[in-house]
Order: structure tokens, then C-alpha cells, then sequence
């Protein structure tokens, strides 16, 4: 009996320090750059719903879960918050096409994805809140926002 107890405890051993080795490896830390550029979004309505629906992964202030602090699942999360930043960052800088293909993702309810949505649902906007969402995103400048 004590043999299995002593392999049980060295299997749960090997777990913690595998854990413990997989916290500090580098490169996957959850970060934010610093903010290069401000969208100076048409209302606040506008500026609310972006923040709520597409700032964790399309700039550089997002609002890191607390479960992506842990490998490996915090791989993941900075893969996709990564990911979503090199398609289109608000941070720093967008333009016309990026607006107009952020509003066919909208329209096509391919953003913000479903996986987001499961964990973050209120970031799921209503279809009265789409239409305003797109409304002002349509309503707002790109051009000369910065700093």
C-alpha cells in the first residue's frame, strides 16, 4: 500500500514542478504594448461597445482573464490576443479598409468568435447594438487620430 501512495505522491510531484517549469518559460507572458494611437471613436456609445466586443484582441489594452496568466492555456490566449493584434490593432493605427473589413466581419457575426463569446458574454452585442456599433464605426474618422 505504501508503494502505490509513494508512486501517487511522485506522479502529483512531477505534475506541480512540470506546472511550476511551464509558468516561467518566456515568450508567452500576456502584455500590452504601449498605446501609439487613439481612435477618437464618433460617440461614446461607439467607443463603449468597441472596448467591450473587440479591445482584447485588437489593441494594446487588453483586459488579460485571470486564467491567462497560467501555461499552457495562457499559449493560447496571447497566440490569439497576438493574432488578433496583427490583423487589426486600434492601438496603432487603422484605415479605411480596415474599417470597412471590420464591418463585413460584424455583419458576417464572425466577430467577435464564438469562442470569445463563451467565456466573455458581454461582449455578445445584440443585433439592435451591431447596427449601432456599425453605425458609428462608419460615422468615425481614421485618419488623424493619434497620439
Amino acid at each position: 500500500m505504501s508503494s502505490k501512495r509513494n508512486i501517487i505522491l511522485g506522479v502529483i510531484a512531477v505534475i506541480v514542478v512540470g506546472f511550476i517549469v511551464l509558468q516561467v518559460i518566456p515568450g508567452f507572458a500576456p502584455t500590452n504594448p504601449a498605446v501609439q494611437y487613439k481612435v477618437t471613436w464618433s460617440s461614446a456609445e461607439t467607443a463603449s461597445m468597441m472596448r467591450r466586443a473587440c479591445y482584447d484582441c485588437h489593441s494594446n489594452e487588453t483586459i488579460w482573464p485571470w486564467y491567462a496568466q497560467f501555461a499552457p492555456i495562457s499559449w493560447l490566449v496571447v497566440h490569439d490576443v497576438n493574432e488578433g493584434r496583427q490583423k487589426l490593432n486600434f492601438s496603432e493605427g487603422t484605415g479605411e479598409m480596415e474599417a470597412r473589413e471590420l464591418i463585413r466581419q460584424i455583419e458576417s457575426d464572425k466577430m467577435p468568435p464564438k469562442i470569445y463569446l463563451t467565456m466573455h458574454p458581454d461582449a455578445n452585442l445584440t443585433a439592435d447594438e451591431k447596427a449601432a456599433l456599425i453605425a458609428g464605426i462608419q460615422a468615425t474618422s481614421f485618419t488623424g487620430a493619434g497620439g
